[in-house]
């Protein structure tokens, strides 16, 4: 990740080997206008030849611009200033990381904060830019031959917002350090990214913040608290699985606030084997325990007013001669009993028993889990938003927003008893699969039968947490929303 730092030079004036400004179509902004002044008007003639118009994804890096102290000058097109609004401002910010990250510098400052944004403040503007440029200059590098060390790469950059953008950056530290650790676990191949690894990291977080309390349960003390669900799922891998606790008290007595993640590090889909062509990007299923793992980092790291609890059930679901089957019947923790129709949903059955243990363990004020759950959620809502599903109204608006605010969008679906008889099983108290429709409704009803008496929301991230092909990444998703909701939380204290 990179480190952050104000500024408060003038672009044009910046000891920077980048300076970074916005333009729109028709108009510049403050630092462009300070730039084209030293230059004589060198901004507006390219505006008028049509060599760069501000139009919206377009930039254009120029090389020593007269009578600007930085090397490098990169123009970032804003687009019609009337269409100008918080994700028109990612997408801007995203574009410029997209060019500093092949260009062969350390550092860079970026003007682009001080350009209004309707409905968003100097804060928002730091952290969300901020944030894009760091996202678009992530690198994976863990598996990978070391590049040319002597090749300068961006790792400073410089916002300039005024003074009264100093809770902006000490967010975007943080928040930027979480998804961090989501998308590099996200990344890592599912032969280092085992549940043991996931307790790792988890041990971690731990070791790195002393008000913080790790436990890791082992599959005997999980066979002792009934959880059959969960190690049905891990019982055909060498893997053991974990089942990893993490504890931040930072709100004195209040019940905790938690969050749950599927961690499946690796899913063939058990004896329901998946089929050649997209299996490779199950190394992804774990992507929910990541992004809780991300946002309690990130709550730790700002140092919320909240108590915090983050559960993560860490599986491998392989195929063998000891592995669960369709028709078996499981015992859960919430003393429910599942009949298994399809060994491939199996991120609900690890979910059943760890939303049950967290909500009679430690009756959270409100829980939300993390999941990539299910396909039929991609089909609805494709890649740009996260499934929502909660009987609590209050809640889910409080995720919607959140989810608003830091631009990691959800969108509600309806979790209505009318698709309950989807699950109905002969042989069960339920069935952990409800036919071929409707398939995230019904999965989200699956597990609301485990937090029964809970506040609880879930949000199917099927579609969100990674980029599909062969070089797409983890994104990270939704830890800026998850974290967003907890500093939401610890301000309405």
């Amino acid at each position: 990740m990179l480190e952050f730092s104000p500024s408060s030079a003038g672009a044009e004036t910046a000891d920077t080997p980048c300076a970074v400004v916005g333009l729109f179509e028709g108009a510049m902004t403050e630092a462009a206008s300070a730039i084209d002044r030293v230059a004589g008007g060198a901004l507006a003639r390219l505006r008028d030849s049509g060599d760069f118009t501000g139009k919206a994804g377009t930039t254009l890096v120029l090389h020593g611009v007269a009578g600007v102290k930085a090397p490098r000058v990169l123009l970032v097109g804003l687009g019609r200033r009337e269409e100008f609004d918080g994700h028109a401002y990612a997408r801007a910010c995203g574009e410029a990381g997209n060019v500093l990250k092949g260009l062969p510098i350390k550092s860079a400052a970026a003007w682009l904060p001080q350009v209004e944004v309707p409905g968003h403040d100097a804060d928002w503007r730091v952290r969300t830019c901020a944030l894009a440029i760091d996202h678009a200059c992530f690198r994976y590098t863990a598996t990978l031959k070391p590049a040319n060390g002597d090749a300068p790469r961006l790792a400073k950059l410089e916002l300039a917002a005024g003074a009264d953008a100093g809770r902006g950056l000490e967010q975007a530290r943080a928040l930027a350090r979480g998804v961090a650790c989501a998308r590099e676990l996200g990344c890592l191949p599912p032969n280092l990214c085992t549940p043991a690894h996931l307790a790792a990291q988890a041990k971690t977080i731990a070791d790195e913040h002393p008000g913080v309390k790790l436990e890791v349960l082992e599959r005997e003390q999980m066979q002792q608290l009934g959880m059959g669900a969960l190690l049905a799922v891990a019982s055909g891998s060498a893997n053991p699985p974990r089942l990893i606790v993490l504890e931040y008290r930072g709100g004195g007595e209040a019940k905790p606030f938690a969050l749950v993640g599927k961690g499946v590090t690796f899913d063939t889909g058990g004896m329901n084997l998946k089929p050649t062509g997209s299996m490779e990007e199950m190394k992804y299923d774990m992507c929910g325990a990541a992004s809780v793992l991300g946002a309690f980092l990130a709550a730790v790291e700002l140092k919320l007013a909240i108590n915090l609890v983050c559960v993560v059930p860490a599986v491998e679901n392989m195929p063998d001669g000891a592995s669960y089957r369709p028709s078996d019947v499981l015992h859960t923790h919430a003393g429910i009993t599942v009949e298994v129709l399809n060994t491939d949903a199996e991120g609900r059955l690890i979910l059943c028993d760890a939303l049950a243990y967290t909500c009679r363990r430690f009756q959270p004020q409100a829980l939300v889990d993390a999941a990539t759950l299910t396909g039929a959620c991609v089909i609805a809502l494709g890649k740009h938003a996260s499934g929502l599903f909660s009987a609590d109204d209050a809640l889910a608006e409080q995720l919607l927003r959140a989810g608003s605010e830091s631009l990691d969008r959800a969108w509600r679906l309806p979790l209505w008893n009318d698709y309950r008889n989807q699950l109905e099983s002969a042989f069960a108290d339920i069935a952990n699969i409800g036919g071929k429709s409707a398939g995230a409704v019904t999965a989200a009803l699956f597990l609301s039968r485990f937090t029964e008496g809970t506040r609880w929301a879930h949000l199917d991230i099927a579609g969100t947490a990674w980029n599909e092909g062969r070089k797409g990444y983890a994104t990270g998703r939704p830890v800026p929303l998850l974290a967003q909701w907890l500093i939401d939380r610890a301000e309405s204290r």
